[in-house]
């Protein structure tokens, strides 16, 4: 019976330890996988989470899609990014629509914001100007 707990609650720790998903990016003490920049901006940070589970966070979704033309993309299972209108609150960024606004800086001087909903994409366009894109836009644009 005790080897029966034992062997539950290891699984149960490994089952845990090795979720594949997004966790909670802690501003302003963590600091950026790529360029080593404390993240502070909750509307422009990123969060990359691999098949393992291992998460790697960014300041900006530019360190993200710089980071990406280094890894093994098969390895990786989420693509996080925050949502613009929703600062802190991060996405699935396959499904995110992207705006590159001058008038919107980012944190490593791409202008690049991103929306969970189109129509706040739009919205945010009219009023600062720009160019929207989708996940498939904005990787060839990175060259990922």
């Amino acid at each position: 019976m005790k080897q029966l707990k034992l062997f539950l609650f290891t699984s149960f720790c490994l089952t845990v330890s090795c979720s594949v998903g997004p966790k909670p990016i802690d501003y302003g003490h963590v600091g950026c996988h790529y360029c080593s920049m404390t993240i502070v901006d909750k509307q422009h940070a990123a969060q990359l989470v691999t098949q393992k589970g291992k998460v790697y966070n960014f300041d900006a979704i530019e360190c993200m899609m710089n980071q990406l033309k280094d890894e093994d993309k098969s390895a990786m299972a989420l693509f996080m990014v925050n949502d613009f209108d929703q600062p802190g609150s991060l996405v699935d960024g396959t499904k995110a629509t992207y705006l590159i606004s001058e008038n919107i800086p980012s944190p490593m001087g791409a202008f690049l914001s991103a929306f969970e909903q189109e129509q706040a994409a739009q919205n945010t366009l009219d009023a600062n100007g720009g160019e929207l894109y989708t996940w498939a836009e904005i990787k060839k644009r990175f060259n990922f």
